[in-house]
């Protein structure tokens, strides 16, 4: 259920962020987007078997990276804003999933 939650913060905060950058104050957004990213990262993902998630996210950061959502008229720039700052978030997932299993191999 938590996972639910903080997916659907990264999902508000992005369209936010996406649509009016900077109007909450101080950059307050994108830091909750790397927090949030974190969190998920650290509850949902299983870090000795994290390929699919590490996919995702490659996959969201090329896209986002090429704006490819630029052709589509009207919206596009817009859905492409959105999907820059959920990738922010899922790229700081992948710093927890980094920390995680180092972890583990220290660990033993």
């Amino acid at each position: 259920m938590s996972n639910k939650i903080v997916v659907g913060l990264v999902v508000l905060a992005a369209v936010i962020e996406g649509l009016a950058p900077g109007s909450v104050p101080n950059n307050l957004l994108p830091l909750a987007l790397v927090v949030l990213g974190l969190i998920y990262a650290g509850t949902a993902i299983d870090a000795e078997d994290a390929t699919a998630y590490l996919v995702v996210v490659l996959a969201v950061g090329a896209a986002a990276h090429a704006d490819v959502l630029n052709h589509i008229h009207v919206i596009g720039s817009y859905l492409d804003s959105i999907v820059d700052q959920v990738s922010v978030s899922l790229y700081a997932g992948v710093i927890t999933v980094l920390v995680m299993r180092t972890l583990n191999r220290l660990k033993g």
